[in-house]
């Protein structure tokens, strides 16, 4: 599916600073999809069908990224659950499964977090990570990265280029599955026309915020309330197999994919092999 059609199946729920664009399609329990950094919702299309051909799935764009509009300057991750959490109550969903990838993964766990807050109307019911920087003692971030989440960020932001953006994202998909031309070049146009250039250094604080929040994010994944799993691309040289092995010894007992010559888009580079594990671990609760 490319992205035009993907964007054409959407909409745009509007309130007051916020935009949040989300698709929505499918029957049965709804299944929330959180995407990555620096892409958008449209890294699912190449599941969706698959997905929502068992569940009601819900796949926002998160502020920041995507369509999605906010203004973002400080606790990105605190807002972008926000966000997440007045589109569910906008659509009346009471209870949902998640599926998270990178920053998402993130977003997840401030979700998580939240879940003894009686003002919550949104009960989760799993949670399936795909890599991501869940522990940052076991997280690698990319020298680009770094550069851009530092007080240099919003100058070098201004002037990130495509061929840069293009090796930034060969570099952390798998040699035997990397990113096609069609979707380095679909998802930096999606990110240069709505601004991302600016909001990329911004987002970045989320780096810090990994640390600031990391007790209150590690709780939810030490004391588990509902079934996990983790989908790991272990050739990831940010969040691949060490952030596996960190979950698997938290969560012994849940299931932990270790996926062999997969980088950190497991979805978009082998999504058979995905959608095996992810039916398996839902099969199983």
């Amino acid at each position: 599916m490319d992205i035009k059609t993907w964007f054409a199946k959407g909409t745009v729920l509007y309130s007051e600073d916020t935009s949040i664009f989300f698709v929505r399609e499918g029957k049965g329990v709804p299944l929330l999809c959180i995407h990555g950094f620096p892409t958008s919702s449209w890294d699912f299309a190449s599941i969706f069908p698959e997905l929502s051909s068992k569940f009601d799935c819900i796949v926002p764009d998160l502020p920041g990224l995507g369509i999605s509009k906010d203004e973002l300057s400080s606790d990105i991750i605190i807002k972008q659950s926000d966000a997440i959490e007045l589109l569910m109550d906008e659509l009346k969903i009471d209870q949902a499964h998640i599926f998270a990838h990178d920053i998402g993964d993130t977003v997840a766990q401030e979700l998580l977090a939240r879940m003894d807050d009686k003002k919550i109307k949104t009960r989760w019911l799993s949670a399936v990570f795909m890599n991501g920087g869940m522990f940052p003692e076991a997280n690698t971030p990319r020298p680009i990265q770094k550069l851009l989440a530092s007080f240099f960020g919003p100058f070098l932001g201004r002037f990130l280029s495509k061929p840069t953006f293009d090796k930034t994202m060969r570099d952390i998909f798998s040699k035997e599955n990397p990113p096609t031309p069609e979707f380095l070049q679909s998802s930096w146009t999606l990110l240069e026309e709505n601004d991302g250039r600016k909001m990329i250094p911004l987002l970045l604080k989320y780096l810090k915020e990994r640390w600031t929040y990391l007790d209150r994010w590690r709780q939810p994944i030490e004391s588990p309330k509902i079934p996990m799993a983790m989908i790991n691309g272990i050739e990831d040289p940010i969040s691949g197999k060490p952030t596996a092995d960190f979950f698997h010894k938290l969560q012994p007992e849940s299931m932990t994919f270790f996926l062999q010559n997969i980088g950190h888009y497991p979805h978009i580079e082998t999504p058979k092999e995905v959608l095996k594990a992810f039916f398996k671990f839902h099969n199983s609760i």
